[in-house]
């Protein structure tokens, strides 16, 4: 009888020991986020949301479709590609949950912009995301913007 048992026990635990890790293809999904950001890419950081996608913002105490919040940040991705202003995206986490097709990243992002001629504005903030792999890729489903985190609360999260 015990032997009957722990046999579902070792079956699962060894399935679990067999997957693959897909950190490696979500840190490549993050990289994406950052890249589309400094390049003004538009269209290819839109493509990183699954289209029924939200953004929860814990700052405003508002969630709305992530297509809403992606017209009010197009204005900046424009800016960005026509040189008017740099823009940059940093991630770091404090937890990483991953499965084959589905993660839940914890951490602080670092979004800074500067206007031509301007002084950085750093804005840093506590976020979780919500990914899931469709059709072979990763998308957000949904992006939770905390609250404002500071300096320290970043630095501690350095490698």
């Amino acid at each position: 009888m015990l032997r009957i048992s722990i046999l579902p026990f070792l079956l699962l635990i060894t399935i679990g020991l067999s997957a693959p890790d897909p950190t490696s293809e979500i840190d490549a999904y993050w990289d994406a986020v950052s890249r589309t950001v400094n390049e003004g890419d538009f269209e290819g950081y839109s493509a990183l949301y699954h289209p029924d996608a939200i953004l929860v913002s814990g700052i405003s105490g508002d969630v709305y479709p992530i297509s809403n919040a992606l017209a009010g940040w197009k204005p900046g991705f424009d800016d960005t590609k026509a040189g008017k202003m740099k823009a940059n995206v940093e991630f770091r986490f404090s937890e990483r949950i991953h499965s084959g097709n589905s993660a839940h990243d914890t951490g602080i992002f670092l979004y800074t912009a500067q206007a031509e001629g301007g002084e950085p504005q750093p804005f840093l903030c506590h976020f979780q995301g919500l990914l899931i792999k469709k059709d072979g890729k990763w998308l957000m489903m949904m992006e939770y913007q905390i609250s404002q985190a500071t300096e320290a609360e970043w630095e501690a999260l350095a490698k």
